[in-house]
């Protein structure tokens, strides 16, 4: 069978460094860091009291006040940048054949401060059940694909992946596959997480999964750096538009990349640690690869997971050894955490996103808040250390791992 081309003809992202796609890349490129004391709630009891949050965003810009009552953060942000990264692209569903386009979106946790507020607001009651109509519709992840179709009329594929941190990523591969299978011409895929609420800062808090860096925030994911100990809980979304490539020529699409090749694998080791040889790790990268026909030598730019864990860290690291061989120390190296936070099971979008403007601005963005080496981490390789570096960048990977032993990888591509 002949495998049809897909590419990316429109981007949306909703982070802590920029709520549109111009202000993230300026964030990225400037090695902006998007930590701060927490708004959402009084933290002041919590060994964490940071965040990575989205600024300044009321969904009454965006969205009729009565339906954005009807949202849970998560599907809101989803809207948001669906919405940016249509109007990017310039599709007008009056001339594409909706039933031939779908909505494949990424969530790892969903409405948790829906879920939170109800049940909270149940269980300091007198015990009569006043929920809200709204609360289920909220909650479950699958509501975000489900509002986004309805609002553009999408009537192919339309569902949530669910796969911890790797979610939004899944969901990409998941488009890719549909459209390169001849089974859709159009995706809006992605990934969206709102999960900054107490229950999200307290129970990873419970795992020693955070940073307690309350002292200074900003400096607090860092990446290889050896003094790291722990993620920076972020929020927010990012969208991408994917396209069979002869129906974006056909109406004249701004290209941006080719997405060219997707794995998929499992560690089946631990609930929470990676693989200690980075087993999982090094398999989705070669089959990301091989699914592209590109070899590792081809590659110049990998954003990693990287999410500034002790353990996690270094075994993305050996994986990349393992795989690139000699071309590891001729590649650009780069944990965009270092400055969004993780985002949790939105963190593959945000990062594609980054990943194709990469390869747009041919610049690699920075691996911020690097002070001490780590000598269990080759200081040899190039990590992109505090600030971006201008280089020919034609392919890049980008990869995302979850809690479960979930990997996945994705590979664009210059045209």
């Amino acid at each position: 069978m002949q495998l049809r081309r897909v590419v990316v003809t429109g981007l949306g992202a909703l982070t802590p460094i920029g709520n549109t796609v111009p202000d993230y890349w300026n964030g990225l490129a400037n090695g902006v860091s998007g930590a701060a004391p927490i708004t959402r709630f009084n933290a002041e009891k919590f060994r964490t009291r940071f965040a990575c949050e989205v600024k300044n965003f009321d969904p009454e810009q965006f969205l009729d006040r009565k339906e954005a009552r009807r949202m849970d953060p998560f599907t809101q942000y989803a809207m948001v940048v669906a919405e940016e990264a249509m109007r990017d692209a310039g599709l007008d569903t009056a001339t594409i054949d909706v039933d031939r386009a779908g909505v494949i979106w990424g969530s790892g946790i969903g409405g948790l401060r829906s879920f939170q507020d109800e049940v909270s607001g149940f269980a300091t009651g007198d015990g009569t059940p006043r929920f809200s109509p709204f609360f289920i519709t909220k909650m479950i992840a699958d509501l975000s694909a489900g509002y986004v179709s309805i609002r553009y009329g999408f009537r192919g594929p339309s569902y949530v992946t669910v796969s911890a941190c790797a979610s939004a990523t899944n969901a990409i591969v998941d488009s890719f596959n549909y459209i390169r299978l001849g089974k859709m011409d159009v995706a809006i895929t992605g990934g969206s997480e709102a999960a900054v609420t107490e229950a999200g800062i307290g129970g990873f808090n419970a795992m020693k999964a955070l940073s307690e860096r309350n002292d200074n925030p900003q400096t607090a994911s860092r990446p290889y750096d050896k003094d790291r100990d722990g993620f920076v809980l972020g929020e927010g979304a990012g969208c991408l538009i994917l396209e069979e490539y002869e129906h974006a020529k056909a109406r004249g699409a701004k290209i941006y990349a080719e997405l060219v090749g997707g794995g998929m694998t499992s560690d089946a080791y631990h609930i929470t640690a990676p693989h200690p040889e980075g087993l999982g790790a090094y398999n989705v990268m070669r089959n990301a690869l091989q699914d592209a026909g590109l070899q590792p030598e081809d590659v110049d730019y990998v954003n990693t997971h990287g999410t500034s864990t002790p353990i996690g860290d270094p075994q993305e690291v050996l994986a990349i050894q393992k795989l690139f061989g000699e071309h590891a120390y001729k590649l650009n190296i780069s944990s965009t955490k270092s400055m969004t936070g993780h985002l949790l099971g939105a963190a593959g979008a945000i990062e594609a996103v980054a990943s194709v403007l990469a390869l747009t601005h041919q610049v690699a963005p920075p691996t911020i808040n690097h002070f001490t080496d780590d000598e269990n981490i080759d200081g040899r390789l190039n990590f992109t250390f505090n600030q971006a570096q201008p280089r020919q960048i034609d392919v890049v990977l980008s990869n995302t791992f979850g809690f479960g032993g979930h990997n996945c990888s994705i590979v664009f591509r210059r045209l």
